[in-house]
């Protein structure tokens, strides 16, 4: 990992304003929330979806891996059958926030394979920030927890730094959901990141109660959920990531668990895609 310049005053001037609780509500047409999986969303910036006034919603997979074994888990014999319903989850946590349904864009990824698509998870990005006149973008942190997340990481950063070379530049503003500890999975806790200030967002006691809503609107999702702490939300600006390079000095969650990707298929899908798309040369 490595340390981004300064962000510019404006830009820090924007997220301040962004992340001012005092304010109930704020003018958001310039924000976009990129996020892997229905309800990382809620986690990530419940309390604030409900705040953010137009913004802009990208939703990568479809949250329904296709080994099946979540969708049997949750009573479904068919990935299309859990997709649908974790659709329906997240418009029902949507509509908690009073986010309305055209906020939502949907790639349609398939879940657990979102590594295998980043060249054009980029480019679409670009599409979307270009023609929707985004600045700011939220999403994941890169912590190797998942593989949807670090591939959404990375298309939004690559997605950056092609616009930044085109004389467009915009903010990334990254969340952290959970990776591996020294005494197992860590949640909501960022990789040491030197000179990068957080965020923390100590929630109200009526943004508690919609987080909560937001939460229980995920029904297939309980038991994943329900040791998040949902009393906080912490954001940053995100650092500089070598993606050449595997995330937290290699320990990765994901290889804990069969979540279609380990550390070795990771990195060289992510140095083709930044090689394809003109960056080996350049950290993220």
């Amino acid at each position: 990992m490595e340390t981004r310049g300064r962000p510019s005053q404006k830009s820090e001037e924007r997220i301040s304003f962004l992340l001012d609780q005092k304010r109930s509500r704020v003018a958001a047409f310039d924000v976009g929330v990129v996020f892997a999986h229905p309800d990382d969303e809620t986690i990530g910036c419940g309390a604030q979806l409900a705040r953010w006034s137009g913004a802009c919603l990208v939703l990568v997979t479809d949250g329904a891996p296709r080994n099946l074994n979540d969708a049997r888990a949750a009573g479904f014999s068919t990935a299309a059958e859990y997709a649908e319903a974790r659709l329906e989850e997240l418009k029902n946590a949507l509509r908690t926030a009073g986010v309305p349904s055209d906020s939502l864009v949907r790639f349609g990824i398939p879940d657990q394979q979102a590594a295998r698509w980043l060249v054009e998870l980029t480019n679409r990005l670009v599409g979307i920030v270009v023609t929707r006149g985004l600045d700011v973008l939220f999403t994941h942190a890169c912590e190797g927890g998942h593989p949807d997340h670090d591939a959404v990481a990375f298309a939004v950063h690559a997605a950056a730094r092609l616009l930044e070379s085109r004389g467009r530049p915009v903010t990334i503003v990254e969340m952290p959901y959970y990776r591996c500890g020294a005494n197992g999975m860590d949640r909501q806790q960022f990789n040491s990141a030197p000179d990068v200030e957080e965020f923390i967002i100590h929630l109200t006691p009526d943004q508690q109660i919609l987080k909560r809503q937001m939460v229980s609107a995920h029904r297939t999702q309980q038991i994943a959920l329900a040791p998040f702490d949902l009393s906080i939300e912490r954001f940053r600006m995100a650092p500089a990531y070598n993606f050449s390079e595997l995330p937290s000095e290699g320990r990765l969650l994901y290889e804990h668990y069969d979540w279609g990707l380990t550390g070795r298929e990771w990195l060289p899908l992510a140095r083709s895609a930044l090689a394809e798309l003109g960056l080996d040369k350049r950290s993220c």
